[in-house]
Formats: structure tokens, C-alpha cells, sequence
């Protein structure tokens, strides 16, 4: 069953909510590193909207130039850190969750990028979930939809007809992150090891596909740079890279056994399941009525980017940042095993004497 939306109808349009009744007990924590200050005034006004709802935690990663004139423009209206010099890690988006989630004055936690923008149906419902599990993950879904915007939307569509999609938002129980010691900050894919890391401690998850939070689209040059390193994150999750893999030599199969009717087939076979995504849990309001043609040409895009993913890993990982990422995520299993080690008698009796590597989540220094 979908969630409200607000009076409007357009979920994710904070500023059209009705008149705040009550705060929610509940920290908003977003991590960002800007180059330069495009957007800052939408997001400054999201985030003043947002701290009517709830308390508000920036931990920013900017240049020290940037990071200042935030904080002129941000005081008195959100809390701005600087990331934790003590939590150590390649992923500087993990690196600013950690140092908010720790300084986090509620049990309930919401992380969001920067483009993710909650309203108040949001916010309530994520509350409320977090009552009955560990983790939330919503729905997201791009407002306004440019051409790159409705190309992504048919990877979110197969998603949520097999299973679930991936937002650029989970929520989270603070006890719950604190006592398994956060999650690893070296790899790519963070919000899969977030995920991964809360249920090897035995945590439950909720991903309720009625759950809508609009996400602004980045722009056309964002959007092309992001390619190969989404298609890198398939890496921690062996049948999905295994299919990706499959597409580009199927394709070349039929065609050089010029059957384009099997490639005309296999393209409609993948439209009606995107389109079983677009309609469930109400999406058909959410999702442009064209998004579900778009999964073809995604998952084509998407058969070629997993071979180029595949050489950068044979090279030494994903440019991230100016350095290179090699971990998409770490497996189920590897992060049982250090659940394990970490919980041993031995290591709550001498937790600096390790005979493993440890969850790096909260390392100090």
C-alpha cells in the first residue's frame, strides 16, 4: 500500500506540506562535498523546511573555501560539521556518515545525499518504520525528469519488479549502527554495505515500495561520469554482474545470426517487467507513463559498462575521488565472520588485540 503524499499530490515537495504539528524525534544526517556552490540556495531553503520537521546535521566535506561560506549561510539553521579527522576512510560519503550518525542526538536516523528531498509523509513514515526495524530504505524517484532522469528510471523499474531499487536515502536505528561499530568506509557501493553490514549483526530491514521520496536528477556531465561506476557496484553481487555480462555477447549472438525478431522479443520481454515495477505500490503516479521503454536501452548501456567495470577492477578499482576504490562491498559472509571475531569473548576482554581486520565503521585512529 503506497504512503500519503502531500495535499498536492507530488510527494517530495517539502515546502507544500501543511503547517507543522509536531517535530519528530529523529536527526536528518547528510554528508556532502561540494567543489563549487551551484544549488546552494534550493538546498539552503530544503534544509530550513526540513529543520522545522526535524533536527539537521550537515557534515561537509568541502574544500576549506567552501566549507566557510557554508557555514555563513548555514548558521542557525542546521548543525555543520567538519568530518570526524579521526574516522579514516576512501568512501568520503561513509566517512561524513559516520562522524554524523555518531554525533546523531536521536535514536532514529535519517541519511539522504544531497538530492534526495523528503516531505513530511516521508519523514513521519521512515519514523514510524524504524519503530518495528533497524533499517528503512525508501523509494526514490526523479523530479524533474530530463531525458538521463527517465534513462536511470527504467534501472529502477526492474529493480523494483524483482525486488527492491536503491536510493540515495536509507534510515537507521543509531543503537543499532553504534553496536555493530558503523560499516566499512573502503568500499564503493555504501548503502549495499550498510544493508549487508545490519543484517549480519542480526538486524531487520524494511524497503516498503510505497514509500516515494523525490530525488533531483543530476546534471547530463554527472550523469555520463557515473556510468561505469554504478556498473562497478554489480561487482558485490555476483548473479547481477553475471547478467550484466550476459547482455552484450546476446546481443551480438543475434546479431550475427541475424535474428533481430529474438533482440525485438527479449526488449519487449524487458519492458513489460519494467513496467510491472512502474505499477506497483501505486508507482504509475510517480513514474512517467514512457519510463518502463527505457529499460532496454538501460540495460544494454549497462551490458557494456559491466566489461569496462571489469577491466578498472583488473586495473585496481574505480577512480573515486582522486584514488582508486577496489571493494564494490563486502560479501555476506565476510561480514559475518567479522561480526564473529568482533563479538568474541576474546576480543570483548581485548578489543585492541585483533586476530582479523576489524569493521573499520567507527575505527579511531
Amino acid at each position: 500500500m503506497p504512503f500519503d503524499v502531500n495535499a498536492a499530490g507530488r510527494p517530495g515537495k517539502l515546502a507544500t506540506v501543511a503547517p507543522v504539528r509536531r517535530r519528530l524525534p529523529v536527526e536528518y544526517v547528510l554528508p556532502l562535498r561540494w567543489s563549487g556552490d551551484a544549488g546552494l540556495a534550493e538546498l539552503t531553503g530544503y534544509l530550513r523546511e526540513l529543520g522545522r520537521l526535524v533536527d539537521v546535521t550537515v557534515v561537509d566535506g568541502s574544500a576549506p573555501e567552501v566549507f566557510a561560506r557554508h557555514a555563513a549561510v548555514w548558521r542557525g539553521v542546521v548543525r555543520h560539521l567538519a568530518p570526524d579527522p579521526a574516522v579514516r576512510g576512501g568512501n568520503g560519503k561513509v566517512v561524513g556518515v559516520l562522524t554524523g550518525v555518531a554525533a546523531a542526538r536521536h535514536e532514529h536516523v535519517v541519511i539522504a545525499d544531497d538530492d534526495v528531498r523528503y516531505d513530511e509523509a516521508g519523514l513521519r513514515a521512515a519514523h514510524r518504520l524504524l519503530g518495528g526495524v533497524d533499517l528503512v530504505r525508501p523509494q526514490n524517484h526523479f523530479d524533474p525528469v530530463p531525458w538521463h532522469a527517465w534513462w536511470d528510471t527504467g534501472r529502477t523499474l526492474l529493480n523494483r519488479a524483482l525486488g527492491a531499487d536503491w536510493p540515495g536515502t536509507l534510515a537507521v536505528r543509531r543503537s543499532t549502527f553504534v553496536a555493530m561499530g558503523g560499516y566499512d568506509p573502503d568500499v564503493l557501493f555504501e548503502n549495499l554495505e550498510l544493508v549487508r553490514t545490519v543484517r549480519a549483526y542480526g538486524g531487520t530491514e524494511a524497503a516498503p515500495p510505497g514509500l516515494y521520496v523525490r530525488r533531483l536528477p543530476p546534471d547530463g556531465a554527472h550523469f555520463r561520469g557515473q556510468r561505469i561506476r554504478q556498473a562497478y557496484d554489480d561487482l558485490a553481487q555476483p548473479a547481477r554482474l553475471a547478467t550484466s555480462l550476459a547482455v552484450l555477447p546476446a546481443v551480438l549472438a543475434a546479431l550475427a545470426a541475424r535474428r533481430p525478431g529474438l533482440l525485438l522479443g527479449a526488449a519487449a520481454a524487458v519492458v513489460a517487467l519494467a513496467e510491472v515495477g512502474r505499477r506497483r505500490a501505486g508507482g504509475a503516479r510517480v513514474f512517467p507513463r514512457t519510463a518502463a521503454l527505457a529499460a532496454p536501452l538501460w540495460l544494454l548501456e549497462r551490458g557494456v559498462c559491466s566489461w569496462l567495470a571489469v577491466a578498472h577492477r583488473v586495473l585496481g578499482g574505480v577512480p573515486y575521488a582522486g584514488a582508486r576504490i577496489a571493494r564494490a562491498a563486502n560479501s555476506p559472509g565476510a561480514l559475518r565472520a567479522r561480526r564473529n571475531v568482533r563479538s568474541a569473548p576474546e576480543a570483548q576482554r581485548a578489543p585492541d588485540r585483533r586476530s582479523s581486520r576489524p569493521l573499520p565503521g567507527l575505527r579511531r585512529k
